[in-house]
């Protein structure tokens, strides 16, 4: 929370803030989170408009969790930008109010925060990810090419076609007499 209290309707005020603040608790389920006590670097604006006071700001930190490909575990930086307006009491009913001459900034970081975090994210932008036949990590470069399963419908067709693992690609004689 941060106190407004000396440019509450005084439109053309600002006040500007620079906080380092820990997680109050785990933001986001997924694969990657930002963990319970993690530091947020918080830069932080604060404008006094006629409807409310307008925040505007930034948030960094580091997400922890694993790498999607190959399960590796990661620790990566995250910068979100936020802005949203927090509107002075009594008119309609909005998601985000002044109360009490404060402006509560936890639920605004944390729904920037955690909508930012990686689905799918991943060690290096070419992780190979994990050999599908052993489970093993994938070297970066050093994938082996990977053959198709031999669908056992197809494996009648394969032994005539393939004596060996090499297929006879020579036509046959067609002279005509």
């Amino acid at each position: 929370m941060l106190p407004v209290r000396d440019i509450v309707r005084k439109p053309g005020e600002m006040r500007e803030h620079s906080l380092v603040i820990p997680a109050p608790d785990q933001w986001g389920e997924g694969i990657v989170s930002i963990p319970k006590g993690k530091e947020l670097d918080l830069e932080v604006r604060l404008e006094s408009v006629h409807e409310g006071i307008l925040v505007t700001g930034d948030v960094e930190t580091e997400y922890e969790g694993e790498c999607g490909r190959c399960l590796r575990e990661i620790v990566q930086p995250v910068e979100v930008e936020f802005q949203e307006l927090f509107e002075y009491p009594g008119g309609e009913t909005t998601d985000f109010e002044v109360q009490d001459d404060h402006v509560d900034l936890e639920t605004l970081v944390r729904d920037a925060v955690v909508l930012s975090l990686p689905f799918q994210p991943v060690c290096q932008p070419d992780c190979p990810g994990l050999d599908p036949a052993t489970g093993e990590r994938l070297a970066p470069g050093t994938g082996s090419p990977q053959q198709e399963p031999l669908d056992p419908r197809w494996a009648a067709l394969r032994e005539l076609t393939d004596q060996d693992g090499s297929a006879d690609t020579a036509a046959p004689n067609t002279e005509e007499s």
